[in-house]
């Protein structure tokens, strides 16, 4: 009994990891008018009636697939934290996140940039996680030293560089303004960083 209760429960984690998917990639793609229930669960190889064993609206589901599409970014393009210099950490992570690779693959990038708009408009529930994620990057970006006002503030100034970056760089027709914007972006970044660097050095 044990075993088959433990089989349940894991093909059940993993259809909703499938929802969970392809409510992401369509989120990132189309906004939050492309999660349409009967679309995801199509997507996810799932029955309609499925939806139900896993939330309960698509409000839930909107806010589940974000939460899900930030999760994935925090792991792709932000290292686990360990001794180097706060400089180096915040210029790397920027280079990693603006890239054309990344602009152009939007059912496979961050979710801030794909959301941030709508998140304006959004339902508070949804503002709330868009709120609580960003908060939660910036405590992974900062590691060890999240409880340092001054990390804190600069991850914050990093990631409105490369989520406002990104999303420029996507808004515009033209592929040498794209990329201008993205350089433009990388350097910003790195003037953060070496402004990073003056004040550590004038502190001590």
């Amino acid at each position: 009994m044990r075993t088959a209760s433990r089989k349940r429960a894991a093909h059940k984690e993993q259809s909703r990891e499938r929802v969970l998917d392809a409510a992401a990639r369509r989120i990132r793609q189309e906004g939050l008018a492309g999660t349409a229930i009967a679309s995801v669960m199509t997507d996810a190889g799932l029955t309609h009636g499925a939806f139900y064993a896993h939330f309960d609206s698509k409000d839930d589901l909107d806010v589940a697939a974000f939460s899900h599409a930030v999760a994935a970014w925090r792991e792709k393009w932000v290292p686990i934290r360990r001794s180097g210099r706060w400089d180096r950490r915040l210029t790397s992570i920027a280079k990693r996140y603006l890239t054309s690779d990344h602009r152009d693959d939007v059912a496979n990038g961050c979710g801030y940039p794909a959301l941030v708009s709508e998140a304006t408009h959004a339902g508070p529930a949804f503002r709330v996680a868009f709120e609580h994620e960003l908060l939660r990057s910036i405590e992974v970006i900062c590691g060890d030293d999240a409880s340092d006002a001054s990390h804190r503030a600069d991850a914050l100034a990093l990631m409105v560089i490369c989520v406002g970056g990104l999303a420029l760089s996507r808004a515009v027709d033209d592929t040498d303004l794209s990329a201008q914007i993205l350089r433009s972006a990388r350097r910003a970044a790195a003037q953060l960083a070496d402004a990073t660097t003056a004040t550590a050095a004038a502190s001590r």
